[in-house]
């Protein structure tokens, strides 16, 4: 179930590396681009609890395969995207097909796993679980940067070979066929689908629509309006798609708002770090996959920690010290982005990178743990579609962020330069829809003043897109601290058994001794 699952994180991340090369090549914009690296989160975050589910009732082994079918055919169709006028449609569309089979792979993968091992062992083996598969995220640049020296379409034909081995495993493993004769909640998966959706939309389009339109808060405020009358209609059904009593248990609550404010920091930094090293480092795409190998030498080495604390302390301290940790090595390498050092920023990656290993297998454990009755194909879709839904928020949020401040930074070097308002404008603008991070090849062309006082600023623009992205890991740093005091809320109990609605733990059921009828 690992190596089959391993495509869906090694991709929430290896585009990312790649991003300046499928704008080179294709013609998109920034902004195009994120929705290319959102499309696939957000649809992971809007069909998960549907996968999770239709895994329930129709059986794990199934829909585990038709996840893994519809995610590779999905690769290979973005891997052919054609240029021109129908690309960014194109890789938008089929992004969100694989994030469609991921939906679909994932929690089917979880709950056959869940089933393997009797309660008292389960805790170590989801530790492994969630830690592995967070340490597979960790693959996506690195594999990326060396891929993309080739084509950047093979970023998405590598998981060919993959899946081939993975349904070969499956085949092997003779996995047994488990069914829950219940009806499928398709308005709830309808509503949850519009309400991301819709939020997200708005989170993204502020950079182009501007904060003061109207139509980036009706999407907003309209998203979240959805997602109210999705938590209200679920509440009235006698099969929901979501189980929400789960929430009652305030140890679930807790670890749900650490991994949503995590996960706004821990996927997005491989978009946002990945580009600053190419523009404003000027680095190849290998460089930047070395430059964000420290920060995955940190969470690889602390996950290990995170699990052994989890199984000796419970999830509280571990939490507590992850987020301490995160918050403050994103705050220390804000402050150095503007060197334009790597050796002056690599112990606050690391730093960084040791935080979110800390809380991440933990926390999601500790939550799948206290399933209340739900599945755990439920509790797992509750649990992934929180940090699918932050990862697209932080990727939004945060690359508006990114957009305005880079225009705004460009346009005051530009007129300083004497280069005058209106054509300084329309050049920071385009620095900031169209980051190539070739920044040395895609200097403005032309023997005139305007594109002359251009090219002898790009090395301040350069600093700019640094300054831009500061505020970034600013904001990083303070979802963590957020995280932090979300943390302290957690009861500190430690779950052997099923947590009950009134916070006491009972023994879990064995899902063998149930197959038996006793």
């Amino acid at each position: 179930m690992l190596f089959a699952v391993s495509m869906t994180f090694i991709d929430q991340t290896i585009v990312s590396i790649a991003a300046p090369s499928i704008i080179d090549e294709l013609g998109l914009s920034s902004s195009g681009m994120q929705w290319v690296v959102n499309a696939y989160l957000l649809s992971l975050a809007a069909f998960f609890a549907l996968g999770g589910r239709l895994a329930d009732i129709m059986g794990h082994r199934r829909v585990m395969l038709t996840g893994t079918l519809v995610f590779v055919v999905s690769s290979v169709l973005c891997g052919c995207v054609p240029t021109g006028g129908y690309a960014q449609s194109w890789l938008i569309v089929f992004r969100a097909t694989q994030g469609l089979g991921a939906a679909l792979m994932f929690p089917a993968a979880l709950a056959v796993v869940i089933s393997v091992f009797p309660v008292e062992r389960r805790g170590r083996a989801l530790a492994l679980f969630f830690g592995l598969s967070g340490a597979l995220t960790a693959v996506g640049p690195l594999l990326g940067g060396w891929l993309t020296d080739w084509t950047w379409r093979a970023i998405f034909w590598v998981n060919v070979p993959v899946a081939v081995v993975a349904l070969v495993l499956v085949a092997l493993a003779h996995i047994p066929e488990e069914r829950r004769r219940e009806r499928l909640d398709v308005p709830g998966a309808v509503l949850v689908a519009v309400g991301m959706g819709l939020s997200v939309l708005g989170f993204q389009q502020a950079s182009a629509w501007g904060w003061s339109s109207a139509a980036t808060w009706a999407c907003i405020v309209g998203g979240l309006v959805v997602l109210a009358v999705f938590c209200r209609y679920e509440l009235g059904v006698a099969e929901p798609l979501i189980t929400l009593r789960v929430f009652r248990d305030r140890a679930f609550t807790v670890d749900s708002l650490v991994l949503f404010f995590a996960m706004t920091a821990f996927v997005p930094v491989f978009f946002f770090a990945s580009v600053y090293a190419q523009v404003s480092l000027s680095a190849s795409p290998n460089q930047a996959a070395l430059y964000l190998l420290y920060f995955f030498i940190g969470f690889g080495i602390a996950s290990q920690w995170g699990g052994r604390i989890l199984d000796s302390r419970g999830a509280r301290p571990a939490m507590k010290l992850g987020t301490a940790l995160g918050a403050a090595g994103f705050a220390l390498w804000a402050g150095k982005l503007t060197d334009l050092s790597i050796h002056d920023q690599w112990p606050y990656a690391a730093l960084a990178g040791a935080g979110i290993g800390f809380l991440l297998a933990p926390a999601s454990t500790d939550a799948v743990n206290r399933s209340i009755g739900a599945s755990y194909g439920e509790v797992t879709g509750i649990t992934q579609t929180v940090r699918n839904y932050a990862a697209s928020i932080g990727i939004a949020v945060f690359g508006t962020v990114l957009t305005h401040v880079t225009t705004d930074k460009v346009v005051e070097t530009l007129t300083s330069k004497g280069v005058p308002s209106g054509p300084a404008r329309e050049a920071a603008r385009s620095v900031a829809e169209a980051v190539t991070g070739q920044a040395d090849a895609k200097e403005p062309g032309g023997d005139g003043r305007i594109a002359t006082l251009m090219r002898d600023s790009m090395d301040a623009v350069r600093m700019d897109f640094a300054e831009a992205n500061q505020r970034v890991f600013y904001g990083m740093a303070i979802a963590l601290a957020i995280a932090f005091l979300c943390s302290l809320w957690h009861p500190g109990t430690r779950v052997t058994g099923e947590t009950a609605t009134d916070g006491t733990v009972t023994p879990a059921p064995d899902p063998q001794r149930e197959r038996n009828g006793g």
